[in-house]
């Protein structure tokens, strides 16, 4: 009953504002200029993890839930793997023969493939695979954002009812960097492997693109973490997109700088 209670009252913690239940938040006035030089209304939160510390630009922002996107492909994938609805990371699976808005993802491909392109048709086969009752579960159980996945199991989080804020996906991201999902830790080992981007001197850079464009503006997610030494640095960044090709790029452009005025990566 202790261990049913306290894990309760983590969920409850982790629903919570980060200014709710203890976590520091920390304004960058240098990271908040890059925002105003590009003329860009967004957030950019890092992690530190081992300091329990929040930094960055836009704090309620930051605390403001929107839709996923394609950031959703981390925890699908930890939870396809865990749940066996793929054998692992390379197992092909059917983007179902139809003309795809990209070439690319007209192919059967598995998730080390599918993840680096961001391709949805092949996503949307993991989704079904896992089920709706057992993703609405699994979701619940990993406190992702609002929990809720809607009665459509391959649209959710593409548009809605799904939704998660910048601070959310920093905790969230941080369990997982560390291994401590709920899930498998051998799905949770995969995922950490195919989100793998670049490696510099003393720090490996793990992350994942998001752009959900069906309202006006769009939102453009960039999430993931930075392992410095024995230390992580989850962070998340997202803004509002009127141009894709013109505002896209930048939510890379704004945390990769983040990152380099936080000494975190040269």
């Amino acid at each position: 009953m202790f261990g049913k209670v306290t894990m309760m009252m983590i969920w409850v913690l982790l629903a919570l504002p980060a200014s709710a239940w203890g976590q520091q938040w920390q304004d960058r006035p240098e990271i908040s200029a890059l925002f105003e030089k590009a003329g860009l209304s967004g957030t950019l939160v890092v992690y530190d993890y081992e300091a329990g510390r929040l930094m960055g630009h836009n704090q309620a922002r930051a605390e403001t839930r929107f839709l996923p996107a394609s950031t959703f492909k981390i925890p699908n994938s930890v939870i396809g793997l865990s749940v066996g609805a793929v054998a692992d990371v390379d197992e092909p699976l059917p983007y179902g023969g139809q003309p795809q808005m990209m070439k690319a993802w007209e192919k059967d491909m598995g998730l080390r493939e599918a993840i680096k392109i961001s391709n949805v048709p092949i996503y949307q086969e993991l989704a079904r695979r896992i089920g709706l009752e057992r993703m609405r579960t699994e979701v619940k159980r990993l406190n992702y954002g609002n929990g809720d996945v809607g009665s459509q199991v391959d649209l959710f989080w593409l548009e809605g009812p799904l939704s998660i804020s910048a601070v959310e996906q920093v905790f969230f991201l941080s369990r997982l960097a560390k291994g401590e999902l709920p899930q498998t830790r051998e799905a949770q080992a995969a995922v950490r492997e195919i989100l793998w981007l670049e490696s510099g001197p003393d720090w490996s850079l793990y992350a994942k693109t998001g752009t959900a464009m069906r309202a006006s503006p769009g939102i453009g997610w960039w999430v993931g973490w930075l392992e410095k030494g024995d230390k992580i640095y989850p962070f998340a960044v997202n803004l509002d997109i009127n141009d894709l090709n013109i505002d896209g790029p930048q939510r890379v452009t704004l945390a990769r700088a983040g990152l380099k005025l936080l000494s975190l990566m040269e």
